[in-house]
């Protein structure tokens, strides 16, 4: 298709990939150009931007929920299903029969019907947009409104339970986008799409704190891989638009580098503080969430301020995160300007070798060259702007999963008290945990950032230092878990900062199985056989947190991707 002097409506347009097509698209002269996003800010922040860059073009912002009825595309899910009248239409237009009423007032029916587009581009995250309603945290509320034997509770529950049902919510998208696009008339649509687990398969270390593999994750998996079937029966639909279908298969990064409140929800990270000394036992039921005004504020109401590298979408990450994510072995990474461009490509007519629809099998985008290349410079910024303001970025427990940001912090204590990978080998182990209690007791900020996020930290003699709110046990819709000895070990595992004597010895095991794999390669091996060569882990130098931690992801949690 040739783009110049074409209408053409981006979904999604806000995101890192979004905005890289709108700007491409608009290099190459369209008649009109509309960005939808689903907040009004962000769909008018996004136009503002691109009309500023391309002032000749026409660019139109829209947004709101695409997936309900246009009535209902500026409520927030939780507002559309308490209102009795909004729930049951809501559900009518899901699990009903796709009447002429029922199109006609769909949001994404109306926008695509009554722009006309020649070419959509769609970046919106569907899969995650669908299965992140959790299905499995509403049957857990149902099946506990059915133990209380409270028949509104249970009637409330499971109607809420049907609403997050996603098949039926993904079939019934693609059925109002076949509509519009045929009301239409539009020639071409491509999706971005997802594989839901950046490429990595079952033995993925990355959860939300549930089972692994997570079965929220695997849902979205799912979603994604439905949806894209959907997209192949309508490209083999006759006398309706092409359809095309990309697939990244790789963290997409990155929007933005900088200092600053780390933002999670679109809302800073409040700090609290817990010394040691008002460490509890954990007996009993431990609470998963407790009202933040039962904990004490750190300083002035102070919020979670790191250097953090923007991911867009998938939030901020810290220096460690991103280094664990992006390091070879680990979901890898892939930027939004190489999708962008092989999505024009496909627009253009060329051949990329990444159209899933018409090559399942061939098409999915791994990491690249290029971010490989430009990830030691966004690590040597992220290293560069923590020394200059003088910040550690550890772990915000945004990427998940818990195991991720505890390892992170354990790895860091030992970097501060210990230094390299030697010393921790070389250092009695109960030395290492007393030198690490004597850092949490002592730096407040530090002990403070790591309870704020949800990590607990288990002290040597057994008590427990948390905050309002911890990730570990992992949510059930249960409001509280029952303290058993397995269940405290298997926690601490999960997502504790365990300072315990035997973890230290863990962690004395995991740094001699490093420098024991780096020794064995000879000195003299210059090839391309290792990923990691003996210049990669520099042993005399500090230990390395994100290289750490990967290293375990791979080796101790057999959580190395395939290809």
């Amino acid at each position: 298709m040739d783009i110049s002097g074409r209408r053409i409506l981006v979904l999604g347009g806000f995101g890192m990939v979004g905005q890289a097509i709108c700007r491409d698209l608009l290099e190459r002269k369209p008649s009109h150009l509309t960005v939808s996003s689903l907040l009004r800010t962000e769909a008018e922040e996004a136009r503002d931007d691109l009309q500023a860059l391309f002032p000749g073009i026409p660019v139109e912002a829209c947004w709101g929920n695409i997936f309900v009825r246009e009535a209902f595309k500026d409520l927030s899910r939780n507002d559309l299903l308490q209102d009795v009248e909004h729930r049951n239409l809501f559900l009518e237009d899901a699990f009903g029969d796709l009447n002429e009423e029922s199109l006609q007032g769909q949001a994404l029916y109306r926008l695509i019907a009554d722009m006309r587009p020649d070419l959509v581009v769609d970046a919106i995250n569907t899969a995650t947009a669908l299965a992140y309603q959790d299905v499995y945290l509403g049957s857990n509320e149902v099946l506990k409104a059915l133990q209380n034997g409270d028949r509104e509770e249970v009637a409330d529950a499971t109607v809420r339970l049907v609403a997050t049902q996603y098949t039926p919510q993904l079939v019934r998208h693609v059925q109002v986008l076949y509509a519009a696009m045929l009301e239409a008339g539009t020639g071409m649509y491509i999706k971005v799409g997802t594989t839901g687990t950046g490429g990595m398969g079952l033995n993925i270390p990355y959860t939300h704190s549930e089972e692994r593999p997570s079965r929220v994750l695997l849902s979205k998996s799912a979603m994604a891989g439905a949806h894209s079937m959907l997209l192949f029966l309508m490209g083999r639909t006759p006398d309706g638009p092409i359809v095309k279908e990309v697939k990244p298969a790789a963290v997409i990064a990155w929007k933005g580098i900088g200092t600053g409140p780390v933002m999670k929800h679109h809302r800073p990270i409040p700090l609290f503080d817990v010394t040691p000394e008002e460490a509890a036992e954990p007996a009993g039921e431990l609470v998963m969430s407790l009202p933040d005004d039962d904990f004490r504020r750190l300083g002035d109401d102070r919020v979670l301020e790191s250097v953090y590298i923007d991911t867009g979408e998938n939030g901020f990450f810290s220096r460690g995160e991103f280094g664990v994510i992006t390091t070879i072995g680990q979901m890898e990474f892939i930027t939004p300007e190489e999708i962008s461009s092989h999505v024009i490509r496909e627009i253009l007519g060329g051949n990329t070798g990444f159209d899933i629809i018409n090559a399942l099998d061939m098409s999915v985008m791994g990491p690249t060259y290029r971010a490989g290349s430009l990830r030691e410079s966004a690590l040597e910024r992220l290293r560069a702007l923590e020394e200059e303001h003088g910040i550690r970025s550890v772990a915000f427990e945004v990427l998940g999963p818990p195991r991720l940001s505890k390892l992170l912090f354990e790895a860091e204590l030992l970097r501060r008290s210990a230094g390299t990978l030697g010393s921790v080998v070389e250092t009695d182990a109960g030395t290492l945990s007393a030198d690490c209690l004597a850092l949490i007791e002592e730096d407040a900020e530090f002990r403070s950032e790591i309870i704020s996020i949800g990590i607990p930290i288990l002290l040597p003699d057994g008590r427990l230092l948390r905050g309002p709110m911890i990730k570990i046990p992992p949510p059930r819709g249960l409001e509280s878990e029952l303290v058993e000895p397995e269940s405290v070990e298997q926690w601490a595992s999960d997502g504790w900062v365990d300072l315990r004597v035997e973890n230290m010895v863990r962690w004395q095991e995991r740094a001699r199985a490093i420098i024991e794999e780096t020794e064995s390669i000879p000195p003299e091996e210059t090839s391309s056989r290792f990923h990691h060569d003996r210049n990669y882990w520099h042993l005399d130098q500090q230990l390395d947190i994100g290289k750490t931690v990967g290293w375990i992801f791979i080796r101790e949690d057999e959580g190395e991707r395939m290809k």
